[in-house]
């Protein structure tokens, strides 16, 4: 698993600042553990695109079926991880700088990559994902937070799906896909 990374937050102005009955210091280690995973989410949903649009070889049509259904899953998870900060009165996400300051999921700018390793790749980061997502559960439920930790519960069983998928179809694969 990644190391801890020093996360940047936006105290919520008063116009932003949204009644809970969560004390501050919860609603910031919330917080602070669910941005992370919107900026990991945003980082794998674009490695999932690039590899849904670069992809060729003999399983090109499976592939790119597989990585584009992910991709829009994984999309769909971001409103709702923010929307949770949002509504406990944290702030999120504001720009591509703050994503890149807070992901863990490497970005992938390689020009050709073989459809073996995008499944291995893939296998990895959404297993890294898997990780962070426990771990904020773990959060949310000590903070008294148990909307946010039960919303991260349906997230991780869609991203133990994926890793699941991309795992079999790793089984008896040589990198060359």
């Amino acid at each position: 698993m990644a190391t801890a990374v020093s996360v940047k937050t936006f105290p919520s102005p008063s116009k932003l600042a949204t009644p809970t009955d969560l004390r501050p210091e919860e609603v910031q280690a919330v917080t602070e553990a669910v941005n992370p995973l919107i900026a990991d989410t945003f980082a794998l949903y674009v490695k999932t695109k690039n590899f849904h649009w670069h992809l060729s070889g003999s399983h090109f049509r499976d592939y790119h079926l597989l990585f584009d259904e992910q991709a829009e899953q994984i999309l769909g998870s971001i409103d709702l991880l923010a929307e949770r900060v949002r509504k406990i009165g944290g702030t999120t996400i504001r720009s591509i700088s703050h994503i890149a300051e807070l992901q863990t999921i490497s970005d992938d700018n390689d020009e050709l990559v073989p459809p073996g390793e995008m499944i291995r790749r893939l296998t990895d980061d959404n297993g890294r994902m898997a990780q962070a997502q426990r771990a904020a559960i773990e959060v949310c439920e000590k903070n008294r937070d148990s909307v946010t930790a039960n919303v991260l519960q349906e997230i991780l069983d869609g991203t133990e799906r994926r890793r699941w998928f991309l795992f079999e179809i790793a089984q008896g694969m040589d990198n060359t896909g």
